[in-house]
């Protein structure tokens, strides 16, 4: 028994022995990659640009924590929280570069439901003069912010499940006119959340389906109530912002740092108030005494965890969905990878963490986003440079910011929201490429206001996949396969036969003609979401092996076992064999015959492929193309200015493939 104990014990520890530190580093830097870019981090080159993109992002923090904490219904020192910890978190676990996580409008506005489902506002008279003990507030404030810590860790909980569940993979389902559509929607709610500040209202908490319409009825039926005041203000709040962020923006190539506005507004708000005495004078609301300090870290209450299950599916859904769509966004601009997978991880640890330090849940918000796109930031270092400034205002500039006018603050928001409140342009993108993606854009928006930010985006993804459902069996083909590769060995004539285009070429010249490689696809599957991803990673894995295999001595072989063969039953016009040659440049034909339907995703997985194919020197032809294809692509990628692409059939593609190369050669030959 001793022996076999020993063998067993040996096998154990061979096991152990066999996971090394290769594998524990590896598995390190894919869990966490602050690993991999912060030991690169280039100090001379990045660090200036990620600290001005810090200082403005700092400026875009504390005041959308403000707001998005009023927002949530709890005390705006949450807000500031909320854009603290979960910076950092997701600069330790996140993949995106350039996006910047903290308190977000739309699960601000979920969690809303939460508190004051679980905490009313008539409450508030039975704890106002009851001091929890904790930076001075009271129970009331407490148990409100209780119940959105709790929001957020539950999110974060479901977040991390899906993460473990591995259902990134699953994101697929999330188009693009989803996407734009529900945050579009929940922006407009942001919007309609603002009016009662904007105009100075005392409005009761309103919420549930159509309380989006009931919320402009309230403000209809009682429009003698708006505050003169607040509405003017207002007025030229949003007036210079909007002024000065469009000057930023059309001088941002001449001007090396863009005027912070938000922070100037702010600044010169806040001040005028205090001159003024605005609270007492005019009524105007203002943020009120914010507390100083942060304080010891608590657990949110667990025992109401059952009760706001519907709010945090909410959470992780909404604000992973627009956090990875910014993500994927950053990382296609900046060309670097994105896994699906781990930023559940990294939303789901921004959620559950902070919940520990009383913050709202959070994920990624476009405007800062964008913010970082505009001031060159390069890295998360600058989130972390906007973590330490947040942390000083926490300290010691909050009580500063008394005199805020909330109007001005509500101002700021909607300004911010621009860049998805503009996303109803993309109706006409939509309109002509695919007006079926249109519906689906249209009825997700109603939805979206009509309800919530959630059952806007599951209608969507419900939609979509019941269109593709119908349309799918419609194809002129059902195979699982997305392409049928066939390659052809096209053998380019001797120039010095009867039948050649050009003259006046020598023959030491023309035994130097060879093959030429081109390569046709035929797509026999639609081209739209479900497949485009798959797509485009066989379409470049195709045409970097096939590169990689001119290169070798072994395809060089082949080349002349061919062309003899070929030779050998045709003959040649000299009786000169030409020569291979393996630097040739690379040719893809794209058949589209079996092309039956397509969505915007697959038309711009197409246009991105003709963009990469290009970028490897590789020249990328469009064959059998209907009309709509034709002007979607056009549309889409813009092209009409570019090089014929599109040809009837094949063999004219490769037919202007071979003129192409003839000519290049002739010209080459005469300027010799």
């Amino acid at each position: 028994m001793t022996g076999v104990k020993r063998k067993k014990n040996s096998v154990v520890w061979r096991k152990i022995n066999s996971f090394h530190c290769a594998d524990i580093k590896q598995w390190c830097l894919r869990r966490l990659p602050i690993l991999e870019w912060a030991p690169c981090y280039n100090l001379k080159e990045n660090l200036i640009p990620d600290t001005v993109s810090g200082i403005m992002l700092a400026v875009q923090q504390v005041t959308q924590g403000l707001a998005f904490a009023i927002l949530s219904s709890v005390h705006p020192v949450f807000g500031l929280y909320g854009s603290l910890f979960p910076a950092i978190i997701y600069a330790i676990f996140g993949m995106g570069r350039h996006v910047a996580t903290g308190t977000f409008a739309l699960t601000s506005l979920i969690s809303a439901n939460a508190v004051e489902r679980l905490v009313p506002q008539a409450s508030q008279n039975f704890t106002t003069y009851s001091n929890s003990g904790v930076l001075g507030l009271s129970d009331f404030e407490m148990q409100r912010i209780g119940v959105a810590a709790a929001v957020s860790f539950l999110g974060g909980i479901i977040q991390i499940a899906m993460f473990v569940l591995q259902l990134g993979s699953a994101t697929f389902l999330l188009t693009e006119p989803v996407i734009s559509a529900m945050t579009t929607g929940a922006a407009t709610h942001v919007v309609t959340s603002q009016v009662k500040y904007l105009l100075g209202m005392k409005m009761p908490y309103i919420s549930g389906p159509l309380g989006f319409f009931y919320i402009y009825a309230y403000v209809f039926e009682n429009i003698k109530s708006v505050q003169l005041e607040a509405l003017l203000l207002s007025l030229l709040s949003i007036v210079v912002l909007v002024l000065v962020k469009e000057l930023n923006e059309q001088f941002k190539r001449k001007i090396k740092v863009v005027l912070p506005v938000d922070l100037v507004l702010i600044i010169a708000a806040s001040f005028a108030c205090y001159c003024a005495n605005m609270e007492y004078t005019y009524g105007l609301d203002v943020v009120g005494h914010i507390p100083d300090g942060i304080p010891s870290p608590r657990a949110p209450p667990m025992n109401i965890l059952s009760e706001v299950v519907t709010e945090a599916f909410g959470v992780a859904l909404v604000g992973y969905v627009a956090s990875l769509a910014l993500a994927q966004g950053s990382a296609k601009k900046f060309k670097y990878s994105v896994d699906d997978n781990q930023e559940f991880l990294a939303h789901g640890l921004s959620n559950v963490i902070p919940s520990f330090f009383f913050c709202i849940p959070s994920a990624a918000a476009m405007g800062r986003t964008a913010g970082l796109y505009s001031t060159g930031s390069k890295t998360q270092v600058a989130c972390l440079i906007s973590c330490i400034l947040v942390l000083i205002v926490i300290y010691a500039v909050g009580p500063l910011l008394y005199w805020l006018p909330m109007c001005v603050l509500a101002s700021i928001i909607v300004v911010g929201l621009k860049g998805m409140l503009i996303q109803f342009r993309d109706l006409k993108k939509y309109w002509n490429v695919d007006k079926i993606d249109w519906s689906i854009w249209v009825s997700t928006y109603i939805f979206t206001i009509c309800f919530a930010a959630n059952v806007g985006l599951l209608f969507g993804v419900v939609c979509t996949i019941a269109v593709v459902i119908v349309r799918f069996p419609r194809a002129k083909t059902l195979s699982l396969k997305n392409m049928k590769e066939l390659e052809y060995k096209v053998k380019t004539e001797v120039e010095g036969c009867e039948s050649s285009p050009i003259e006046g070429m020598n023959t030491d010249f023309l035994m130097k003609e060879n093959l030429q490689q081109v390569k046709i696809i035929t797509i026999n599957n639609p081209l739209v979401f479900l497949n485009a991803k798959k797509f485009h990673a066989d379409l470049m894995n195709t045409i970097q092996k096939d590169n990689a295999n001119n290169q070798s001595p072994d395809d060089i072989n082949k080349h002349e076992q061919n062309m003899l063969l070929n030779l050998t039953s045709n003959g040649t016009c000299n009786g000169e064999t030409p020569q291979p040659y393996p630097n040739e440049k690379y040719s893809v034909i794209l058949d589209c015959t079996g092309l039956t339907f397509f969505d915007y995703t697959g038309v711009s997985t197409l246009v991105q492929a003709c963009t990469d194919c290009r970028n490897q020197n590789v020249d990328f032809l469009l064959a059998n193309c209907t009309a709509s294809l034709k002007k979607a692509v056009q549309y889409c990628g813009h092209l009409e200015s570019d090089k014929h692409i599109f040809f009837e059939s094949v063999s004219a593609a490769i037919g202007a493939i071979h003129l192409n190369k003839n000519l290049s050669k002739f010209s080459d030959h005469s300027e010799v």
